[in-house]
């Protein structure tokens, strides 16, 4: 690890990015050029102090995850995000199905729908970022570990995301669910991240395993979300996946019907902010968090 080339590397970053480019308010007057310290730790997930202690040269070395999320907050491109893994002391990223770093431009395009619950996810159902509004409509789907990343992983092996669906739209869902594992599958066959999670997911769910022997394949492309949620009740979206520049990577918006009461409810929760829902009664949170990461 080059702690003091790391520390130069964190700070020039920080001093090019502007407040604009990350959707971060200006608030007051700013002495230095940049973004602030806490601010990239905040756009990032950790904690001020840890990123202090990074910026100045002595801080432990970062995990992967730690710097997937840096190279996130800092905008940075696939060859700064590999020379910041370099400098840390980890081997770069593989540039092929399974990479995670998210561009600029389409970072910036999340950014731009502030009206609208968007987020960008990547083919095994990881979402790798997500605006406001999503987090408002759907919680922070960021923050989990190892195979719980996948929103796929949760749904079979726990309650809480099914909790915000009627029941009536449980198989529906599933099926949608195995149906574009499957497509991202056959995309790359030979990569172990979507093979682990295909074989623990057939290990822990007979309900997976059943559907995955029907061997249906469908790439989701748009569906219509009926979304219980504790503050606006139940909300009815269009849910649409836009193409991207990777074909492991998805920009996936949900957006009201004109004149419908989804508008309405929409606007009450761009007001209301982040919802914190609830922990499930089985599959806790916390127990799927504590897997190992995958393999990158």
């Amino acid at each position: 690890m080059e702690r003091n080339d790391l520390a130069d590397f964190l700070r020039r970053r920080r001093a090019r990015l502007q407040p604009a480019d990350v959707g971060v308010p200006v608030g007051g007057r700013r002495r230095t050029p940049g973004l602030r310290r806490f601010e990239v730790s905040q756009l990032a997930g950790m904690s001020p102090d840890y990123y202090a202690r990074l910026e100045q040269g002595r801080g432990p070395r970062p995990s992967v995850t730690m710097l997937t999320a840096l190279a996130r907050a800092l905008r940075l491109t696939i060859d700064e995000r590999d020379h910041l893994f370099r400098l840390a002391g980890h081997h770069a990223p593989p540039r092929v199905g399974g990479d995670e770093h998210v561009s600029r431009g389409l970072l910036r395009l999340l950014g731009g729908l502030p009206g609208l619950p968007a987020l960008i996810a990547s083919d095994l159902n990881i979402v790798l970022a997500q605006n406001p509004m999503a987090d408002a409509l759907l919680g922070e789907q960021t923050q989990f570990r190892g195979l719980a990343r996948s929103c796929t992983y949760r749904w079979f092996t726990g309650s809480e995301l099914r909790a915000r669906y009627r029941a009536e739209d449980h198989e529906h869902e599933s099926r949608a669910q195995v149906d574009d594992l499957r497509a991202a599958l056959a995309a790359r066959p030979a990569d172990p991240v979507a093979g682990k999670l295909v074989g623990a997911l057939r290990a822990r769910s007979a309900e997976f395993a059943e559907l995955w022997a029907q061997h249906d394949v469908a790439v989701r492309r748009s569906d219509r979300k009926r979304i219980l949620h504790p503050a606006v009740g139940l909300i009815e979206l269009d849910f649409d996946v836009l193409a991207t520049a990777r074909a492991d990577q998805r920009l996936i918006v949900y957006s009201p019907a004109p004149g419908s009461v989804a508008v309405s409810q929409l606007e009450l929760l761009a007001v209301l902010g982040e919802e914190r829902f609830p922990p499930a009664g089985t599959g806790p949170r916390g127990e799927a968090r504590t897997d190992r990461p995958l393999p990158n």
